[in-house]
Parts: structure tokens; C-alpha cells; sequence
């Protein structure tokens, strides 16, 4: 309203809107500031008030009924907002605020009502947290049953395997033996009876005696494969393992991309660049939990894209992953400037850094756009479609790093000069895992 209307039409809208906490004040079209409902019913019922106030312009009554103001913008939280409405005196707690929405355009807003938003956010909060804590335990149930689930399948292969690869060991001794025995009769008699000449022959023993050492070859090779690949899911297997030990995290990646293989076979390419590293102490299990998520984030993304290029234009686009390893002395100057606050409240245990181990997965995918990268790592947050992601990966994942003291820094778009012989004409997305060395070890 503005100040030269009589002070009887700001009467009249307050008895027709028993929740209007007051008026906003205009001088010719200017914010020149507000009366709540409090004060100005508190001055109309003073003795000759009506006759004072109804009838003269509301800039008489602003006049006495001034007050100082709390002007907030419109972006100003709800929390921010409470907080400021009660650090005020207590002579104006009950007051309303003004809320500047557009410049030039003030709104009021009671008191009540907005403590009233501030509960429901506290309530809002308390109950995501609680599906936060509720969804990570499912999720830690989840990971804890596939490893007891891949324990036991390895388990089974274990025994089968070792025997098969044991016992190509002596097959290749008694092949070679039966090659010599045939070999020296045949030296020793000048002509072979026609009986054995056509059992020779039906046979092909030429051809057998040539390609048995080659099949048990590859029968050994094909054990050996398979002892690694039991040894990968053995070690992938002790993801519910809370005790930090001595691991060697290229055993971690492997393992995890074994587990992984059946979705690089679809033309995922991997690059491995890896460099000496000590011995980390680590939660080996969760660690790989850590890079299968990075892992499959990754061929999500690269197979996303090749579905969606045409057939005949695939060849001019290699979808791959990049795995880099080095040992540093020291934090880059951007990630030593962050304390990583969970040590002490996950680990209690004294930890003497004497350098870093850093981890580098990254993809020549389509990257992240710079406005969802400050999210992406929030509970529940997820890019993917419904019932395609959970959110949890990146949210687990950048716990479990701060559990272990390091830092997760994500690159969108990945630096080029990371990788400059591959250049690509996607922007791809680099996540690095920084975990310390201690001397504990």
C-alpha cells in the first residue's frame, strides 16, 4: 500500500484476511518499508487512535510505528532466513520479515511461517538421512552377499582347477614320453608291418604327434588363465572385510576388471599404464568396490555412446579406458589445501603420510557437464535412468576414500596433456584416487 492512502484501507484488508501479517509500504511505486498487523492494531487501540490513524494517510502512523527493518533477498535460505529473524531483539521477534523476490518487488512473510518451513526442512532432512543410512546399509548388504557369493563360486573352482592345472604338468611329460617310445621303435625296425601302416594312417599320426604338444599347451594355458581369474574373484570377494591390510592395489584393479570382462568384451578397449607402487594399508575389499564403481561408470558411458553411433561411423571411435599408477611424494597444491575430515572420525588410528599412491581411471566418453559435477557425488544423485542407477556408486565410493584419509578428484573434461598420443574428440572424464602411504608398512 502506499503512504498516502488512509490509514482505514490497511484496516479493512487485515479484517478481510485474518492471516495478512501486515502491509508492504510504497512511497510513489518505492519500497519505503512495512506494518505488521502487531503494531498496527497495537496503535489504532490506543485512546483517540481510529481518530489519529483511520482517516489520515498511513505515513502518519509509519511515522510512529516505525521499526528497524529485516530485508532478506529471495535467495536467502529458509535456515539462513530463521536464524536472522531470531537474532533479532526481542521486541521484533514476532515482526515479519521482507523478502525482496524481484528488484522492486517486496513481499512479507510471517514469522510463524516460516519457523513452521524451517521444522518441515529439519523433518525433510532427518528423513533423508535416514534413507541415505538406509540405502547404504542395503547396499553394503548387497556388495557383502555377492562377496560371499563369489567366495563360494570360487571356491568351487578352485579345487577343479588346481587339479586340471596340476595335472597338465604331467600330461605333457607322459605325451612327450609316448612321442619318444613311438619315435625309437619306428628307428628301430626297418619296415613297419601293413596293420600298423593303415592304424598310422586313420589316425594321422603324423598330424597327432605334431599337434598333442600344442593342444596341451594350450589346455595349460587355458588352466592358467582360469587360476587367475579364481585368484581375481577371491580377492574381489573380501569386500565386507573391515580390517586394513598390506594390498597391492594393480591385484585390486585386475581383479575388478575380471570381474568386469564379460562388459569389456562388448569393445571397451583398456590401457594400463602402470607404474611401481609399494604395498598400500588399505580395506583391499572396499577398495575394489571403489574402482568397480569408477570401472563401470566408465563402460556405462563408452557403451551409451556406441549405441548410439550409426554402424558404419564406429570405426572412428575407439571407446576406451585408461588406467594410470604412480607414486607421488606429495598432494598436488589443490588437494593439500583439503583436510580430509574423516580420518579422524572413521580412523582413529595416528597416521604418518610419507608420500601418495594415485590411481587414474579415464574414459574418452562423453564426460560430465560442469554443472551437475558439484553433485555428483550426493546420495541418491544419478545421471542414469530409472531403475538403471542408484545414485549410492559415487556417494559409497567417496566415503570409502575418505575413510582410507585420501581424496577422489574428478576432471571433466580430462586434461588432454594426461594422454596427448590419444587424441579424441569426446571430452571424457577422469576420476583420480589419492590414498597414502603410511609407515605403518
Amino acid at each position: 500500500m502506499d503512504l498516502s492512502q488512509p490509514g482505514i484501507e490497511l484496516a479493512q484488508a487485515l479484517e478481510a484476511d485474518p492471516l495478512l501479517p501486515g502491509a508492504v509500504l510504497l512511497d510513489r511505486g518505492a519500497f519505503a518499508g512495512l506494518l505488521s498487523r502487531r503494531r498496527f492494531f497495537k496503535h489504532l487501540s490506543r485512546q483517540y487512535g481510529p481518530e489519529l490513524f483511520l482517516h489520515r494517510p498511513l505515513r502518519v502512523m509509519y511515522q510512529y510505528a516505525h521499526v528497524p527493518l529485516l530485508v532478506l533477498s529471495g535467495s536467502t535460505l529458509v535456515v539462513q532466513a530463521g536464524r536472522a529473524a531470531l537474532e533479532r531483539s526481542p521486541d521484533l521477534l514476532y515482526e515479519p520479515l521482507a523478502v525482496e523476490s524481484q528488484e522492486g518487488c517486496y513481499c512479507l512473510l510471517d514469522i510463524h511461517q516460516l519457523l513452521v518451513a524451517q521444522s518441515q526442512i529439519h523433518e525433510l532432512a532427518m528423513q533423508r538421512i535416514q534413507e541415505q543410512t538406509r540405502a547404504q546399509v542395503i547396499q553394503a548388504e548387497k556388495m557383502a552377499s555377492l562377496g560371499r557369493m563369489v567366495a563360494g563360486i570360487s571356491h568351487e573352482i578352485k579345487n577343479p582347477v588346481n587339479f586340471i592345472s596340476g595335472n597338465v604338468v604331467y600330461l605333457t611329460q607322459y605325451a612327450r614320453d609316448l612321442i619318444e617310445l613311438v619315435t625309437a621303435y619306428e628307428a628301430l625296425l626297418p619296415e613297419i608291418p601293413e596293420t600298423l601302416q593303415q592304424l598310422r594312417s586313420t589316425m594321422e599320426f603324423d598330424f597327432l604327434r605334431e599337434d598333442l604338444p600344442k593342444l596341451i599347451d594350450s589346455m595349460a594355458i587355458g588352466a592358467d588363465k582360469l587360476k587367475k581369474t579364481v585368484a581375481g574373484l577371491q580377492s574381489f570377494s573380501h569386500v565386507g572385510s573391515e580390517n586394513f591390510k598390506a594390498a597391492d592395489l594393480h591385484d585390486c584393479i585386475e581383479s575388478t576388471l575380471i570381474v568386469l570382462n564379460n562388459r569389456l568384451r562388448e569393445g571397451v578397449e583398456v590401457i594400463r599404464t602402470y607404474g611401481e607402487l609399494p604395498l598400500v594399508a588399505c580395506q583391499s575389499g572396499h577398495l575394489s568396490q571403489v574402482f568397480m564403481n569408477l570401472l563401470a561408470n566408465a563402460v556405462d558411458a563408452l557403451l551409451e555412446v556406441q549405441n548410439q553411433i550409426p554402424p558404419l561411423e564406429r570405426q572412428r571411435w575407439q571407446p576406451t579406458i585408461m588406467i594410470r599408477t604412480q607414486c607421488m611424494d606429495a598432494l598436488p597444491a589443490d588437494l593439500a589445501a583439503i583436510e580430509p575430515a574423516s580420518i579422524a572420525a572413521v580412523e582413529p588410528r595416528t597416521m604418518d603420510v610419507t608420500g601418495w599412491v594415485m590411481v587414474e581411471i579415464a574414459d574418452n566418453g562423453p564426460g560430465i557437464p560442469e554443472a551437475i559435477q558439484t553433485k555428483i557425488f550426493e546420495t541418491f544423485f544419478t545421471t542414469k535412468p530409472i531403475g538403471k542407477g542408484t545414485g549410492l556408486g559415487l556417494a559409497i565410493t567417496h566415503e570409502i576414500i575418505a575413510r582410507h584419509g585420501g581424496h577422489l578428484r574428478l576432471r571433466s573434461p580430462r586434461w588432454p596433456e594426461t594422454y596427448p598420443d590419444r587424441p579424441f574428440d569426446l571430452p571424457g572424464t577422469s576420476f583420480e584416487v589419492w590414498l597414502p602411504l603410511t609407515a605403518e608398512l
